[in-house]
Parts: structure tokens; sequence; C-alpha cells
């Protein structure tokens, strides 16, 4: 099937429009298409509304395809926009964002700027999937659940590829692939500090000794290496805290701030650009009160309190709150643990200043309900998802806010996923 590629969507594939045959009319998704290019196309999921494609050939490419720099691209499913240069990646992602923000309805949009920085070598942390034999470590494979076996990987800092090679040559004798189902290597701000976390087989298990041994083992090939641990397996009740090998945390600096990251707590992704994302979010904001909700190990809260009298910052996440309290010491932020709903029902006046960097799902009807009752002077929205930011920010803007400035982030360069800062006013 010949199909002309209209535009790029949200999850990284191009929409087209059957023109012919039994299916004319209907949209079709097709990865790794372009817009503006001319592919042939076999369907290989036909819905009632819509139809998922593979693509076979590119008959006419767009000027901005080039030749991905990976080797596993398109088997691979962690990358998406390998085949095109970055000027068009960015291009898509602006107006994906904009189409978005106008199906919800939203109009008078500010200029959007861009934030971006390089596109290869960026990301600090990664996580693999464990093969048993032959043994090896992998991504996803694109529209599956079966494992792809990689050596490298370009989107990944260096010390991370260098440990993933070192564990593709060391599991297999240090038994890996028997007890071990997934690991994530996380590395610091400059990549002198490196922590592995594994996730146990269902039904496997590796005693304290042995673990700490490998721990040993690992630390003669991975120069950096300065922690590990072994949780349960993914998805299962924790029934016993996990084992411990070296230091449980890395430090990792933002700019003059420096923060502890503990196994199991979040912290942005991009190496190159969590300082300038901070910067976005906090310079040049000042008052008397802040509140940072979905405040993770506190990125923002640590920042803002240099410019706010007092800051208040919210989390509940078990990990992530511990690296909270430790993180906020000797500054004039407080740490509550709590959800931002329960917290948000407790308030009876509103702070000068609103940061909220909500998971995936965004902040949900409740919580723009609250927020707009209070009327904070200014909200600083920090979404990872154009779709619930859109819609929130609908909420938002009917409360009484007007949007200010829009800024795409493009923390994750040859994926599709990206990251939005909204600022709002009243």
């Amino acid at each position: 099937m010949k199909l002309r590629i209209e535009k790029a969507i949200y999850g990284g594939a191009g929409l087209a429009r059957a023109t012919e045959g039994p299916l004319a009319g209907k949209t079709i998704f097709v990865p790794l298409a372009l817009p503006g290019e001319l592919v042939e196309a076999q369907i290989v999921d036909d819905r009632r509304s819509f139809a998922n494609a593979r693509l076979e050939t590119v008959i006419e490419a767009s000027p901005a395809r080039i030749k991905a720099a990976c080797p596993y691209f398109g088997a691979c499913g962690g990358c998406d926009y390998q085949q095109a240069s970055y000027e068009q990646q960015l291009a898509m992602k602006r107006d994906i964002l904009r189409e978005s923000l106008e199906r919800a309805h939203l109009s008078l949009l500010p200029e959007m700027q861009t934030l971006s920085g390089p596109a290869w070598g960026y990301r600090n942390r990664i996580r693999l999937h464990v093969q048993r034999k032959p043994f090896s470590l992998g991504y996803k494979k694109r529209a599956s659940n079966e494992s792809l076996a990689v050596g490298e990987c370009p989107i990944a800092a260096p010390s991370l590829v260098n440990a993933l090679q070192v564990l593709n040559q060391e599991g297999a004798r240090l038994g890996l692939g028997e007890w071990c189902d997934e690991v994530e290597l996380f590395t610091s701000h400059d990549e002198s500090e490196l922590r592995l976390s594994f996730w146990e087989r269902s039904g496997a298990r590796i005693s304290a000794g042995a673990f700490r041994t490998m721990g040993d083992a690992l630390r003669q090939h991975i120069a950096p290496l300065s922690g590990a641990t072994l949780f349960e397996a993914a998805g299962a009740k924790q029934h016993s805290s996990p084992l411990e090998w070296g230091e449980q945390a890395l430090r990792y600096r933002v700019d003059r701030q420096e923060y502890r990251v503990s196994r199991g707590s979040f912290f942005q992704g991009n190496r190159f650009l969590v300082g300038p994302l901070l910067q976005t979010v906090a310079r040049g904001r000042r008052g008397v009160v802040a509140w940072d909700l979905y405040a993770g190990v506190g990125l923002f809260a640590r920042a803002l309190a240099e410019s706010f009298d007092k800051v208040i910052a919210v989390e509940d996440a078990p990990s992530s709150s511990h690296d909270l309290v430790h993180n906020l010491q000797e500054t004039s932020a407080r740490a509550v643990k709590s959800s931002t709903l329960d917290f948000l029902r407790r308030q009876q006046s509103a702070p000068d200043l609103v940061v909220v960097d909500p998971p995936r799902t965004g902040l949900g009807t409740e919580v723009t309900e609250l927020l707009g009752r209070l009327a904070a002077a200014q909200i600083v929205y920090v979404s990872c998802d154009p779709a619930t930011l859109s819609r929130d920010l609908r909420s938002l803007l009917q409360s009484g806010y007007q949007l200010q400035s829009l800024t795409m982030v493009d923390l994750f360069p040859q994926t599709y996923h990206m990251e939005t800062v909204a600022v709002l006013t009243r």
C-alpha cells in the first residue's frame, strides 16, 4: 500500500490516510516514516478507526532523512527518530506539542521556545533485560516483548556503554543469567560514580555473600562503580530489604547544587539538560513562599530555597522522599511526605509560586481544581506528556490563569518523548 505521510504523531509514528481500496479514508500509523514521505507500507493491525502498518520501502524520502547512527535502530524499540536530522526531530516535537494544545481548544498560545542539547551520549540511566542463553543484555524489540541483544547504545553516557560491555563480557562467568532478569545502570553528572541495580528473576535467588563477591569482581572492570542493589523480581511485592554492595546513593551535582540520589529515586535522565531545565523552572523567580509538588529528590526545591523565604517540597515515594529530606538540609526548604492531592486538600492559603512536575498521568481533575481555587500568583508546570498537559492547562486556564510562556525541552533526543515547561500567571 502506497501512503503519503501527513505528519508525525506522539508515539513515534507517521500518520497517513489510505486513498484507495477497502481501507480508503482510514487513518494509518507508520512507524519510522517522516512527514512528506511517500512510502510503501504493509498493514499489520487493522482496527475499527485506524490501522497500524509496517514500513516496507521509502519511495520518496524527506530531505531530512539521514542514516541512523545506531546499528540496532529499527529493530530496537528504544529510539524512534534516528532516521531524521536533529533539526527535523525538534520541529516534529514542536508540531506535536502545538497540535495537542490546540486539540484541547487552547488558543492565543505564546511563542514556543525550544531547549535542547547534545543529541547523543546524553542518558545518565539505562535499563536492560537479561537473556540467559546465550547470555546478553538488551532492550525490547520494537512492538515486541522479545529482547534484542545490544553491545552499545549511542544515546547513553560513555561510562554506561563501557559498563554494558563489561556486563556482556563478564555476565556469563558471574552467573548473572541464572538469577537476574533486569539491570539498571545510573551514572553521576561527571561519570565519576556509577551504580547498578539488579532485579531477580522470579523464583531465583542469590545469596548476600555471592552478590557482594560479584560486586567486588565487577569493580575490577568498571572503575567508577560505587555501589549495587539487588531487588526482588520486578513487579513483585518486596518481602525483604534489598541486598546492597558499596554505596547506596550517588552524588549528583547540578549547577551549584549537589543532590543525593539513592537507589529507587527518580532523577531527570538527560545529563546535559538537567541544569538548563532547572534554570528554566527556577531562574528569576522569587518571593516569600513556594511549593514544589511532586518534588522527587528536591531538584527544584533546593534551588528555589535561594530566592524564597520558605519552600515546601511535597513527595510521597519512599526513596525519593528520604533523599528529599537529606537534600534540603541547611536550606529554607522543608520536606513534607504526602501525596500532592492530600497536601492540597489541607491548604487554606496560596503561596507565591507553585512548581508541579507530575508523572505521565498529569495532575488530574481534583488537583487542578484545588490549584485553581487556591489561586497562587504563578504556576510552573513541568510535563512529560503533551496530552495530559493540554488537559490540565485547559482546566487551569478556565479557573483564571493565563499561559505566559511555553518551552519544549528535548530531554530525549532520538525518541518521541519530550518535556514541556509551561508558566501560568494570574
